[in-house]
């Protein structure tokens, strides 16, 4: 009797130590099997909103087109002498490395650039500095009203400096990489400081699913 009784406690003690480490190893083991997306460093920031620009063919774009696609947005200008194009180069190259590892996720990740410059970066000036940097990389411009407006939106300083020319002053302008989720939330940035092709694809890595 006795050993009957013993024999069900030890069979309801080996079924909750079985249960309770198939729940510990799906708790611990699930994570690594599926890896989840850090959380970004622009995480609940208020920056972004609702565009209406030009590309680079002079077609109207607005922020609703990259609805469910990843946002790597950059803002500068054509005709800025070192950091942008530098900048412009590493994130094209780090976009390339992380399409290379998965095609489809890379091609959920929408590489654009903004100009602060719309007096010069027009449709036509846009077009071939664009296609030097990434095939995908879309070029939008549009009136000074609209530029003014994006960049107060989306939280960057550009200033006009004069040079004493007219036709060639330069713009002094915050330089950095912005990431916005399929939604057009904020993520994370990488600011000019440090960046390089392997840190635009490790942040892709990071948050792209």
């Amino acid at each position: 009797m006795n050993s009957g009784k013993n024999l069900r406690l030890w069979l309801v003690l080996a079924i909750a130590v079985a249960v309770a480490g198939a729940l510990g190893w799906m708790r611990f083991a699930g994570p690594q099997a599926v890896p989840l997306a850090v959380q970004g460093n622009l995480a609940g920031a208020s920056l972004g909103g609702p565009f209406t620009l030009i590309n680079q063919d002079g077609q109207t774009v607005r922020d609703r087109d990259f609805a469910g696609r990843w946002r790597l947005v950059y803002f500068g200008y054509a005709f800025c002498p070192d950091v942008c194009p530098t900048d412009l180069a590493l994130i094209g190259r780090g976009l390339q490395a992380f399409e290379a590892k998965d095609a489809a996720l890379g091609a959920r990740v929408a590489p654009i650039f903004i100009t602060i410059d719309p007096l010069r970066d027009t449709p036509a000036t846009l077009k071939p500095f664009v296609a030097a940097f990434h095939p995908r990389l879309v070029g939008l411009t549009g009136t000074t009203a609209q530029i003014d407006a994006v960049t107060k939106a989306y939280g960057v300083y550009a200033k006009r400096m004069d040079t004493g020319d007219p036709e060639n002053y330069l713009m002094d302008h915050s330089a950095m990489v912005y990431l916005f989720d399929p939604a057009g939330k904020p993520v994370a940035f990488l600011p000019h400081q440090g960046l390089s092709a392997q840190a635009i694809t490790a942040l892709l890595a990071a948050h792209v699913r």
